[in-house]
């Protein structure tokens, strides 16, 4: 496998090449990401659920997906590494944004993902004029979850269609590379798709994106405090785990192990 580059991510549009997307927050599954294939892997704040137990993503500190980023950068050879830029490490200041989004390429991101439309355009353009590629984030955006009322369905509305297309629009002309697509209509993310120039990335958003991206725990059925109609759990590794210490546990109580293969 060759190494992938923003550059073979956008030439998928062109191509009409589906792509997938999966996240990590650590070395060992990075490194299995990477050698099955993954072309893009998405250092998430979701990590603080999944990987931290907290209710959602605000608490997630920039530290935090930095000493993420520095896991995940080192299993992955191949694989284009995308980081989220957590809640406050972009919003309070152009400068803060610029700052924050050097930390994490410093880490060995390749690109930062940001959540919002028109509001943050201008940190987009500012972050991309710096050298950085930048993912962009609309529809449901976890961030933003107390404003909308909880995890809901975004772009129901014909005002919020609106405003969601205005808003892949405006993080196109502010320079992304590619937008993520959450939790929205299929048919409004085929509109926004086919309107677009660059990649879409689908997560609950129907099967007429470019790419589709989704949260490595609920793939592996390692994560069940939330189940998303959107999700499909591919093997249930929460009960092979499971399995695999309550044999460990007889074993011990048992004498069984360790047992002279085992000792020196």
């Amino acid at each position: 496998m060759k190494k992938t580059t923003i550059l073979d991510i956008m030439k998928m549009k062109k191509e009409g090449t589906k792509f997938p997307v999966l996240t990590a927050y650590d070395y060992s599954m990075a490194k299995i990401l990477d050698e099955a294939g993954i072309p893009l892997i998405l250092i998430g704040d979701s990590a603080g659920m999944v990987f931290a137990g907290n209710e959602n993503t605000l608490t997630v500190t920039l530290d935090e997906m930095r000493y993420h980023t520095r896991a995940v950068s080192k299993g992955s050879k191949n694989a284009f590494i995308v980081t989220d830029m957590p809640f406050l490490s972009y919003q309070v200041s152009i400068e803060d944004a610029k700052r924050n989004a050097g930390f994490l390429v410093q880490d060995g991101a390749e690109a930062v993902k940001l959540e919002g439309g028109t509001s943050i355009a201008d940190t987009i353009k500012a972050i991309v004029d710096m050298g950085v590629p930048v993912m962009g984030h609309i529809g449901l955006t976890p961030q933003s979850i107390h404003a909308m009322g909880g995890y809901k369905i975004q772009g129901r509305e014909k005002k919020q269609r609106k405003r969601l297309i205005d808003d892949a629009r405006t993080v196109e002309d502010a320079g992304a590379f590619s937008i993520v697509l959450e939790g929205i209509p299929a048919d409004l993310a085929k509109e926004i798709t086919e309107k677009l120039s660059i990649q879409t990335i689908g997560i609950g958003a129907g099967p007429h994106c470019d790419g589709q991206v989704l949260v490595i725990h609920d793939v592996l059925g390692l994560y069940d405090n939330i189940k998303p109609k959107f999700v499909k759990r591919y093997v249930d590794l929460k009960k092979a785990i499971s399995s695999a210490v309550n044999e460990y546990i007889d074993d011990v109580k048992r004498g069984r192990f360790p047992s002279k293969e085992h000792s020196f």
